[in-house]
């Protein structure tokens, strides 16, 4: 979408809906494709609250809001400064082997219902935070995250993009030990470690894509790609995967999604490869942007 149809002549955004909100010291801010930013709660005199989270619960009214904003009151913001959008989710869901391309790598038949654990919200990390480790077997998953928009149960794959908020960049960061350890894998234990779910940078609104539904995405350490894939090869559409979870369980605003990792990961490859401290992971979704996660040693209590 070019800037000569984007605006019009009274200086109105996003007339077609689309947006990208992102967290800056903590308040939610409305954010262009551009670079430029405002302040939602100042430039809405206070009628949103300034908690990215709240949001979420009154996103059809904040979305009509924000596509009468003018572009006059936006300044230019240091993508640097971008944290954690979606801070405090009720519910983290999460989707294993969700490519028919990574189901393969892992050697497993490619399933014929989602794969669904979760990823407790504790885990969650901005696009610019430190991961602290402490264990050896530290792999990377790079990842679309679904945010929701709207309460959804009993929703059609259809419909399902009608109750999205926006699409982020995730990292299912995992502990492939702790996964394994015992008789059954401990999949949400292994992945939900302090710093292991950075997303971000921004939530973008499925009307900024061509085709949400086809995206490419990838991740790199140190600069060498690890992952590069497209979420075409999803064996579950983001349809498809709101229409499964919410035949089960509501989904609430700000809920997150998770939606699987591309072949790639380190634990793999021959030999396997993984995180290390001084290591930085960068991983990123077309037209979404960009997470930039340094490994640090985590320090002993």
């Amino acid at each position: 979408m070019t800037a000569e149809n984007r605006y019009d002549t009274k200086c109105i955004i996003y007339r077609r809906g689309e947006m990208r909100i992102g967290s800056i010291g903590g308040r939610a801010w409305l954010v262009t494709a551009d670079g430029t930013g405002v302040d939602i709660a100042e430039a809405s005199g206070g009628r949103f609250a300034s908690a990215p989270q709240a949001l979420y619960d009154v996103w059809d009214e904040f979305r009509v809001w924000a596509a009468e904003i003018g572009i006059d009151r936006f300044a230019p913001v240091d993508p640097a400064s971008f944290e954690l959008p979606v801070p405090r989710p009720r519910q983290v869901f999460a989707i294993g082997a969700n490519y028919r391309a990574h189901a393969a790598e892992a050697g497993v038949a490619p399933p014929e219902q989602p794969v669904i654990f979760t990823k407790f919200p504790s885990c969650l990390a901005g696009p610019n935070d430190t991961v602290p480790i402490r264990h050896e077997r530290v792999d990377w998953e790079t990842e679309l995250v679904v945010v929701m928009g709207r309460e959804a149960r009993n929703v059609t794959a259809a419909a399902a993009w009608d109750y999205v908020a926006g699409l982020a960049v995730g990292q299912d960061i995992s502990e492939r030990s702790i996964q394994r350890l015992g008789p059954m894998p401990q999949f949400s234990m292994a992945k939900s470690l302090p710093g292991f779910g950075p997303m971000g940078p921004l939530v973008v609104t499925a009307d900024e894509f061509a085709n949400p539904d086809d995206l490419e995405l990838g991740c790199a350490v140190n600069g060498v790609t690890m992952q590069s894939s497209r979420t075409s090869d999803f064996i579950f559409s983001v349809g498809e995967l709101v229409e499964y979870i919410s035949h089960l369980m509501p989904m609430y605003p700000g809920d997150l999604i998770f939606t699987g990792t591309p072949e790639g990961v380190g634990a793999t490859r021959k030999p396997p490869i993984f995180l290390k401290p001084g290591d930085v992971l960068t991983s990123w979704v077309e037209g979404v942007g960009t997470l930039v996660n340094p490994i640090i040693q985590e320090q002993a209590a």
